[in-house]
């Protein structure tokens, strides 16, 4: 650690350190619907004050997976308000930017780029909530990369293995490694750090001169054997680790005795749920380094909504459950309550004029003991104009039953209900799908999916509202069942037993599964129009565009339009509505065709049978999918790439300067190496290193 003293403005990194922005949660409230945008701006304002060199996100910039248009205005307004100027940026860029910036169309950090103005660098990586998908695999930073106004890195397309490059950074004296690596899923992510398939390259040369830093944004509390990253699995060459999408503020650097390295955790800047962790007084960080030693100074934010927060037991007061009014009383206590909250969030208020006013309140309820509850809606409106939450003040709970039977968990009985309720706030959606599975009779189990694969599907679909996934999922994995039938000539009286067996196959090779889920949210995402995103926006805004000019769809079916404009579409089928040609409810009336059949009186035989006739009618018919066993690259480039359509002459002007570039940054003589068996030595930690 750096003492108090020890600071050369020459050779010392000056880093504003933050995470969980979640800009546009809640954008819709119209009392909460600004806090993240204000606080985002504090953050900013701090970075401007306190002159930093470089503003570092540790991911979830954006709540969601598609920022609203508003949203993302805001956003941009404020990078280039707060980090666009003549001030010059004193960092030195030494590594191979084609490298780092691999994924970008511009990779160039943006303070370089000759035609941008950058006077605080913004670097980040992205988060569980706006990371890559859909067509092309982009996420929210990826626009603002292209727009020069964040420096986005960490995001790997591979998911057999992980090479991490660092961006490496001088600035005097001081030379930092900055390892970045954006949110995967981390059960995944779990079994590649297991299996050694993750790799973070490091300087050959001079090891014990570069500070060596590392930006994550996974699961660090254990939520699972699996689904959290252990501190220990990190490479103990690393001095300082930022641990994202944890949202408690632990921003001071705690340091692990077994990996000899320090792990600060900044936690959001916007409570995005009612919960102890997040009624932690909320901070980001300014971390100074000079050369290897570090200090984190935390610095308040003043403009986050206050929130407080008590549990109370009922059964350790004096009501009794037996009283005839015991509702009333019960009720007229939690008054009490609720207002000695209010009355402590006002004390607890900054003083800054734009900090918000009404606090979020919240009192978890214990009434466990024949305590009657009262109508949490009816009881927050006594407190509408003096809260920002009245809908959900009060929260009822018992104490979690011990030892439960799974025949006694059942989804609709008493003890399932009771457990639900008492989890759902910390239980995610696949979970929650294997256990509803898991405690059903033997008539509701699935005989052809399998509950990891209908979990994952449902999670997207909840998560980034691929509504495609789980009819995806569903043919997909038909037809995987039927090319096996076929394959093994199954009769008719082994058919149903050959579909079990196989499912059960699937089930024990986890990395096939895993491609089952990944082809099908690749085919929804490829069943997505274009313009869903801009559809919706217009449908939301009752705005009523012309759409003659859109490209002509081949599906004849009668659209659901609603509103104004009729037109033909090809086939003779008439529809109307707004939004572009060709989509739901759009001007034409050309819908797009079901997804899936009913299909809910055909047998698996009837299916098989179904598609062998199918088979036998020639070449002249069309299959709607490719066989599993095709080779094609699903994640081609699309037909309506932009970037297809560039002059040769062009491309190959454009891939001759990053090719420059690329030479450029390799003469500056910076080469890596992946060798467990180069150790670095660092002289201020009190144990030595081990040799690997």
């Amino acid at each position: 650690m750096m003492a108090s003293g020890d600071e050369d403005d020459a050779n010392t990194f000056k880093i504003l350190v933050a995470t969980d922005n979640h800009l546009g949660y809640m954008e819709k409230d119209a009392i909460r619907g600004n806090d993240s945008l204000v606080t985002f701006e504090e953050i900013l304002e701090k970075a401007k004050k306190h002159d930093v060199d470089l503003v570092l996100l540790g991911g979830d910039l954006f709540h969601h997976n598609k920022p609203s248009r508003k949203t993302m205005h805001g956003c941009m307004e404020l990078l280039r308000k707060y980090c666009m100027g003549d001030r010059p940026c004193q960092v030195e860029f030494l590594s191979d930017q084609s490298v780092n910036f691999a994924e970008s169309r511009f990779p160039i950090v943006n303070y370089e780029d000759p035609n941008m103005n950058v006077a605080i660098p913004v670097f980040s990586i992205h988060g569980n909530h706006d990371d890559p998908a859909g067509m092309g695999n982009l996420c929210a930073l990826d626009l603002l990369s292209v727009s020069g106004l964040v420096n986005y890195f960490g995001k790997t397309t591979s998911l057999e293995e992980i090479v991490i490059s660092p961006l490496l950074l001088q600035k005097g004296q001081t030379k930092i490694c900055l390892y970045g690596l954006g949110s995967i899923r981390d059960e995944r992510l779990h079994r590649m750090f297991v299996h050694k398939k993750v790799k973070m390259l490091h300087p050959r040369e001079n090891q014990e001169d570069w500070f060596n830093l590392f930006v994550i944004h996974q699961n660090h509390s254990k939520h699972g054997p699996t689904n959290y990253i252990p501190e220990q699995f990190l490479d103990d060459f690393l001095d300082l680790v930022i641990w994202g999408h944890e949202h408690e503020c632990k921003i001071d650097p705690f340091y692990n005795p077994v990996q000899h390295f320090f792990v600060s955790q900044p936690g959001s800047s916007v409570a995005t749920s009612l919960s102890e962790g997040e009624s932690v007084k909320k901070h980001v960080g300014l971390l100074r380094v000079n050369g290897r030693n570090l200090k984190m100074t935390k610095l308040e934010l003043e403009t986050v909504r206050p929130f407080c927060m008590e549990d109370v037991v009922l059964s350790d007061t004096s009501l009794n459950p037996d009283d005839y009014d015991i509702t009333k009383q019960v009720e007229a206590f939690c008054v009490e309550k609720v207002d000695a909250l209010i009355e402590q969030a006002e004390s607890e208020l900054t003083g800054n004029p734009r900090q918000p006013v009404k606090p979020l309140i919240r009192l978890r309820v214990d009434h466990s003991g024949g305590f009657e509850k009262f109508n949490p809606l009816r009881f927050g409106q006594k407190f509408v104009d003096r809260v920002a939450n009245p809908q959900d003040i009060v929260l009822f709970n018992t104490k979690k039953a011990q030892n439960v039977d799974k025949k006694d968990f059942k989804i609709g009985g008493e003890k399932g209900n009771q457990l639900l309720s008492d989890s759902l706030d910390t239980s995610r959606v696949e979970d929650m799908v294997k256990q509803h599975f898991a405690a059903a009779d033997e008539t509701m189990q699935l005989n052809l999916l399998t509950e990891k694969g209908m979990g994952d599907a449902v999670q997207e679909f909840v998560d980034k509202e691929e509504r495609e996934a789980i009819p995806e999922l569903v043919k997909y994995q038909l037809q995987k069942t039927q090319t096996h039938l076929r394959s093994r000539n199954a009769d008719e009286e082994i058919i149903d037993t050959e579909v079990i067996r196989y499912r059960d196959e699937r089930k024990k090779k986890v990395g096939e599964e895993e491609e089952e889920v990944r082809e099908a949210i690749k085919r929804a995402q490829a069943q997505r129009p274009d313009d869903e995103d801009e559809r919706s926006d217009m449908i939301s805004d009752d705005l009523d565009y012309n759409s003659d000019n859109s490209e002509e769809s081949t599906v004849t079916t009668k659209g659901r339009g609603r509103g104004r404009g009729r037109g033909t579409s090809r086939g003779g089928a008439r529809g109307g509505g707004r939004g572009s040609r060709g989509g739901r409810g759009s001007r034409g009336g050309r819908g797009k065709q079901p997804v899936v059949a009913d299909t809910s009186n055909v047998s698996i035989t009837d299916a098989f049978n179904a598609t062998k006739r199918k088979s036998q009618r020639g070449a002249g018919s069309r299959m709607s999918y490719r066989d599993v066993s095709d080779d094609d690259d699903v994640n081609g480039v699309s037909d309506d790439d932009p970037f297809d359509h560039i002059p040769q002459s062009l491309s190959r002007k454009r891939k001759g300067n990053v090719g420059a570039s690329s030479s450029r940054s390799a003469g500056r003589g910076v080469a890596f190496s992946d060798s467990e068996e180069e150790e670095t030595t660092c002289t201020r930690r009190p144990a030595p290193k081990r040799r690997r």
